[in-house]
């Protein structure tokens, strides 16, 4: 499968320019029609270049490891984030895929569903989205406060932050997430940008993203490979998430780069419309209707891969 390396770097560059437009114009005009016209603009510029910090966690945005990784550090920053960071609990997720601790969507009779609602709608409504450079912002200042997460309880996502105290980079995951922050505040100070503007984007982002991270897998199989969903969108749409919606081929094929990704989906698959999945989730969690996955072979941990390297 060829990785379309320079498509990458063309597509990178514009939707990194458009979302630091679209922050500057949420900052610098007065109208709230033009603001909320730049923030919707930059949720979905901002999710394009989400996908291709994607696929620098895969290392299938280029072959050459040094462009890989650069591109995905640049990337991280309009998260905010930072690529190992983002490597480790991404990863973890493909090999905990559908397991308990990440059945948002469902509960079991005993679980707290305070807190399993209260996550569920976070998500929804964009908050979810802090959770990760505020994760980030903790382990640059203090790796030892996520001692505290051996403590939490199950399906909170928990179990994605524990691979971190005993992490091999632990130095360059503080150094790419120092220069995250360094960015955002190069950002804030070169282009004047105040804090209702840079909110307003990044909270319709963090909706908007989250929508989708979590529509890819509600109520899909209990499965640590194919429990996620093949959506079905508009083309424009699909274009701009560069394919993010074919997310169960992902799931069986996590190395093949996006532009592959349509043409290894079945023929004749399920595909479910996206909104009609966006908008059961506000129905909430519903009970368990599954049992856990089976465990994961070997030889797909292999093909996974880890967030150490």
């Amino acid at each position: 499968m060829k990785i379309p390396t320079r498509l990458n770097i063309v597509i990178q560059i514009a939707a990194s320019a458009t979302s630091l437009f679209c922050l500057w114009s949420a900052s610098h005009y007065d109208s709230w029609s033009i603001k909320i016209a730049a923030a919707l603009v930059f949720s979905f510029t901002n999710n394009t270049l989400f996908s291709l910090l994607h696929e620098s966690v895969h290392r299938c945005y280029s072959k050459n490891k040094l462009i890989n990784e650069t591109a995905g550090i640049m990337a991280a920053a309009f998260f905010p984030t930072a690529l190992v960071f983002q490597r480790t609990c991404h990863l973890g997720h493909h090999l905990r895929n559908r397991t308990d601790h990440e059945m948002f969507d469902m509960y079991y009779p005993e679980d707290n569903k305070f807190l399993k609602f209260t996550q569920y709608y976070a998500i929804l409504t964009g908050f979810y989205w802090l959770s990760l450079p505020f994760g980030c912002l903790m382990y640059m200042i203090a790796p030892s406060s996520y001692n505290i997460f051996k403590h939490m309880a199950k399906s909170t996502d928990a179990e994605m932050m524990l691979p971190f105290l005993t992490h091999p980079l632990k130095t360059r995951i503080r150094l790419e997430i120092f220069y995250t922050f360094a960015f955002q505040a190069a950002a804030i100070y070169l282009l004047g940008l105040n804090f209702t503007g840079w909110i307003l984007c990044y909270w319709i982002f963090g909706m908007n993203w989250g929508g989708l991270q979590y529509a890819d897998h509600a109520w899909s199989e209990r499965d640590i490979r194919n429990g996620a969903w093949n959506l079905a969108v508009p083309k424009w749409m699909q274009a701009v998430f560069l394919n993010y919606h074919y997310h169960k081929v992902h799931h069986q094929h996590p190395t093949a780069p996006w532009t592959s990704l349509p043409e290894m989906a079945e023929p004749n698959g399920p595909r479910p419309s996206f909104l009609k999945i966006y908008f059961e989730m506000w129905k909430g969690p519903r009970p368990v209707n599954a049992p856990a996955p089976k465990p994961i072979d070997e030889e797909f941990k292999r093909l996974v891969g880890d967030g150490n390297a």
